[in-house]
Parts: C-alpha cells; structure tokens; sequence
C-alpha cells in the first residue's frame, strides 16, 4: 500500500489547509467572484482566482518564471519539512516529482504575443515558460533532486493521473517517495475556449442543479507525498480508463467512469457500501452530471453521501484531479463534515438519475472516500483514499 505523509493546496478556498477547512465547512469560497479581463467582448466573469502575493521566482530560475510555477512554490511551503525529511532520508535520486496541468505557463505566452502584436517589448517571457512539461522540471530544479520527473496534460484529469503515475513509481521501485500533484493557472485561452463552446457559465456553477448550464473556471495547486512507509493516510485504491467516445462529451452510458470506479473498488478490496463519501467531478454541465448521476446511481444507489466541490473553486482542470484528493483528504484527516451541494439559487434537477447528492452538511461514518477525475476524450481518472487506523 502507498500512503501519503504530507499534503498542502492553494486555491479560491483559501491559501492553506487551514484556511481551506474553514472556509469549506462555512461553505464560503472568498476567491470565487466576479473577475475583468478574461473573456473576448464580455467585461467580465466568474472565475476562481487566488488574490494576494505568491511566492517570488528569483533571476535564477527566470525560465521557469509563471504564475503556475508560484503556485506550485505556494503549495509546496506546506510540506517543505516533509520533503525536506525525505530527501534526506533517501536521497535526491530517490525523490520523483508528477505534475498534472493543462495550461502551465500559457497565460505568460498569451501576454507575450499580445505585447508584440502591439508593438511593445517583451523581455521577461521565454519560451521554456509555457512548455506543458515545465512545472515538473522547475519543481525538481528548484529541490535539486535527480530522480524521476514528468508532467502529466491529459485535461481534467491530469494530477489525478499523476497520483497514479507517482504511486506506480514507488511500486516498480524506481522511486522511495513521490512529490504528486498539479497546478493550472487562470489564462484566456480556456476561459474564452469553453466560452466558445457554450460550457462556461454566465453565474457561478451549479452542479446538478436543474438551472446548471456550465463550469466556473477556477486556478490552484496542491502537492502530496507519497511513500510506502504507514501513514495514518493512504492511497487504497486506483482506476483509470480512456474510452475514446468524444473529444469533449463523456459516454452516454458512463461506460469508461464506470470502469474507473470499480478498477478503484476490485483494488481496494471493497464494496460500494464501504464508501463514505464520493467527491464527484460534477462540473455543472448538463450532460457530464447526467452521465456521472447515472453511474453512480448504478454502482452506489442513492445511499452513499457524495456532492461536488467546484462551486466552491472553481474547476481547476489539470489541478482538479490534485486539488480534490486534497480535499479529500483533509475531510479524513480533520474530520470535517462532508460539503453539502448548494441548491439556493436554484433546486436538485429531478432529470437526473437520484443518488446522494447532500441538501446538508453531515459526519462522515466511513472512513473511505472516492474522488472522480473525468476529462475531455473520456480519460477517466478515479482514486480511493482512506484512513487506515
């Protein structure tokens, strides 16, 4: 079994796990708001953003100098001490860095190719900046470490992929610990492109609600580390699945999710029923959470407790995999009350297959928790995390 020892995020929550914690168990998301700039010939947006100073990239690393790469740095100071431990313990060649990310520094290029079509000079941005395999390389530069370092852009499921990918390192030992997560970036490009194809919406998210009509986007990081040494946290199970169906609609029948889910279960060595939460991937567009009720209603019933969390960050994309295992496991580890859905502004769509999508806060009774990843080109992405005494 591969556990983890250390997990810190940065999102429009909060900016650490306590803060995060706070504000989910007030259902309140200071950093989801109204934001200017964003969309082509719209003044402006719901978006989750992260305000305030990060963390400076320094002359050193100016290859490396996105807004991506600050939120990584952000994310990592929560678990410095336990990295720093690990490379001690193990060495630099025995540490592995996987990241997950769809945008990395596109935002910077987008800014640099607006500049030069005007005219004007553009001497801080080059082109390493917005390579999709740079926050991996970075974050390894920055610890000095020599072992294993990849990215991960397989869209929404990026860093969840990337827990995956870093568990499975450890397992072939070619690694003794692994640094997982992700980090996506507010940029123009996918906030205008899911404008463009009708999936953004005009208010703020409503996941299975019978108004929703698409996502928020929102920005964030979040790292783990991963080890083989008991933990009281661990990774029980993982499934994955790509069934090809559409390059942006998921299987009408949830085939591939489906199999995500139950490679997760058979994995673990569990039921459906030994489940206590399900942190679902619930965008708020009408057809992913249509397909994502109906397969849970198949497998689950409409017992076990599950609701969405993006209304509350936003959807990170490549971050969301990452960003929701850590909310994950910071509901086991504080033993926070599960996140209810927010049905205020509008009620339960009563289309859709029933499962347990919660109306109210409540204790979790099972120690386990589901968190699914289901992206574009129907790369599904599902993991199991728990309490393991």
């Amino acid at each position: 079994m591969i556990y983890f020892s250390a997990f810190g995020m940065i999102n429009a929550l909060g900016r650490s796990n306590a803060e995060i914690a706070a504000n989910l168990m007030r259902g309140v998301a200071p950093g989801m708001k109204r934001r200017e700039g964003w969309l082509q010939q719209v003044p402006d947006a719901i978006l989750g953003g992260v305000d305030g100073e990060l963390p400076a990239i320094p002359d050193d690393f100016s290859a490396h100098r996105s807004r991506n790469n600050q939120l990584l740095l952000a994310a990592l100071a929560q678990i410095q001490p336990a990295v720093d431990d690990a490379i001690a313990r193990f060495g630099r060649d025995r540490v592995a860095v996987v990241l997950g990310t769809s945008t990395s520094g596109l935002d910077e290029g987008d800014k640099h190719v607006d500049l030069t079509l005007n005219g004007q000079a553009s001497p801080r941005w080059q082109y390493a900046q917005q390579e999709l395999g740079d926050p991996s390389r970075f974050l390894s530069r920055w610890l000095q470490l020599e072992g294993p370092a990849f990215t991960l852009s397989t869209a929404c499921s990026s860093s969840a992929r990337a827990i995956i990918s870093g568990r499975r390192l450890i397992d072939a030992g070619l690694a003794d610990v692994a640094i997982v997560g992700g980090a996506d970036t507010l940029s123009r490009m996918p906030v205008n492109g899911f404008h463009s194809l009708e999936s953004l919406s005009a208010s703020l998210c409503q996941p299975f609600a019978r108004d929703r009509c698409g996502i928020t986007i929102g920005e964030g990081a979040a790292l783990m580390l991963l080890t083989r040494e008991p933990q009281p946290l661990a990774v029980l199970g993982i499934g994955e699945s790509s069934d090809a169906y559409h390059i942006s609609a998921p299987h009408p029948q949830g085939v591939g999710a489906t199999r995500a889910i139950e490679q997760a279960l058979a994995e673990a060595g569990i039921t459906p029923a030994d489940v206590g939460y399900i942190n679902l991937h619930g965008t708020a567009t009408p057809l992913n959470d249509q397909i994502e009720s109906r397969v849970v209603n198949a497998l689950f019933g409409e017992q076990t407790p599950c609701s969405s969390t993006k209304h509350l960050t936003g959807h990170t994309l490549g971050a969301a995999g990452i960003t929701e295992a850590a909310l994950s496991a910071l509901i086991l580890q504080e033993n926070l009350p599960l996140p209810p859905q927010d049905f205020s502004r509008s009620p339960w769509d009563p289309a859709l297959p029933p499962c347990g999508i919660l109306t109210t806060a409540q204790p979790l009774t099972r120690p386990v928790i589901l968190s699914n990843s289901f992206a574009f080109g129907g790369n599904n992405a599902s993991i199991l995390l728990g309490r393991t005494a």
